[in-house]
């Protein structure tokens, strides 16, 4: 049995409770993880007994609210060096972004020091969103539908602008979003419990309501680079919702679903702009997608897609099958880690 230690926020100010509940659903052989977010708690621990010390700092674009206050770099500056004398190693970590957003902006605070990084894929919305939903009850019905597609967007992005002004004649029955123009959904389609829906907050949230009148979820996700696949709560939630879904997304999104278990509708519609590199392609794709499912029976695709809206439901709730893909991401520390001691 191999022990590890993690302080899970050096400076505690981010969502160290949030990391330390996913690592906690890990089901890896023969490791153990202690954890705490309260720097001054460490002398409570044995550290001479762990195989593996790490030490997670907070790296996001919200702390720049920080870069110009100069007790805090000291401070900070304090304690990585501390840290790094007593065999820490360091994990910058955001798993809220992708790996394409961080590159494209400036997130605080950056270290010198060698570090492994923890950014968005698909165990982070996965994992939170299990967490939110997991003890709760929905009432999603799919047997009268008023509108087509449901289709949200909120924070403007080239991709979604893109596919939005291809697919807007479409969407003359539809319940969509568009806050950049200030297209907003009629409120008895919001969330109740929210007078003013947030710009930031409530994104995981559910109501059965947009789900229940709607046809299908068109999905622009947060990137649609073709590098690493990042799944957020936009696919999650027509999961729980059991709603079929088209997917506008990373270049090999959906057979990245299927790799981890799910199943998608390629047997009832076209999924080939899964596999399009080309990005205007693929919006050219999801378009005649959506097109073709205006003219198709929806009630007999929800009748021929039950079993599969039903796996992945199911799927979505296994924690067996959710702590396999955490152990993916904390394996990467753990291998990180050791090849760290090699170099040394």
């Amino acid at each position: 049995m191999q022990r590890n230690f993690i302080l899970t926020d050096v400076m505690k100010t981010g969502f160290h409770l949030d990391l330390e509940d996913f690592i906690r659903l890990h089901s890896i052989p023969d490791q153990t993880f202690d954890m705490t977010g309260e720097y001054y708690t460490m002398h409570g621990y044995d550290l001479d007994a762990y195989d593996r010390k790490f030490a997670i700092i907070d790296w996001r674009y919200d702390n720049h609210r920080l870069a110009q206050n100069t007790e805090f770099k000291e401070e900070l500056d304090r304690r990585i060096k501390l840290l790094h004398s007593q065999g820490f190693v360091f994990i910058k970590s955001n798993p809220w972004e992708s790996i394409d957003n961080l590159a494209k902006m400036k997130s605080y605070p950056e270290i010198e020091l060698q570090h492994v990084k923890w950014t968005g894929d698909i165990s982070w919305f996965w994992f939170y969103m299990y967490r939110k939903h997991i003890n709760k009850t929905y009432e999603f019905k799919h047997d009268s539908k008023s509108f087509d597609f449901l289709y949200l967007n909120k924070q403007e992005r080239p991709h979604r602008r893109n596919l939005f002004e291809k697919v807007k004649p479409l969407l003359q029955n539809s319940l969509y979003t568009y806050w950049p123009d200030d297209i907003k959904l009629n409120p008895e389609y919001e969330l109740p419990w929210a007078l003013n829906y947030p710009v930031m907050g409530m994104d995981q949230d559910l109501y059965e309501k947009p789900y229940n009148d709607t046809k299908y979820s068109l999905i622009s996700e947060t990137n649609d680079d073709n590098e690493d696949v990042f799944m957020t709560e936009k696919i999650w939630k027509p999961i729980i919702a059991k709603h079929l879904f088209v997917v506008h997304g990373n270049h090999l999104y959906l057979q990245k679903l299927k790799e981890i278990g799910f199943k998608t509708f390629s047997a009832f519609y076209d999924e080939s702009y899964d596999i399009e590199t080309d990005k205007q392609l693929r919006v050219e794709k999801i378009y005649k997608v959506c097109k073709d499912l205006l003219d198709a029976d929806w009630k007999d695709l929800y009748l021929q897609t039950q079993s599969i809206r039903k796996h992945n439901y199911e799927m979505f709730f296994n924690k067996d099958k959710l702590s396999e893909q955490i152990n993916k991401t904390l394996i990467t520390f753990l291998e990180f880690f050791d090849s760290s001691q090699i170099s040394s």
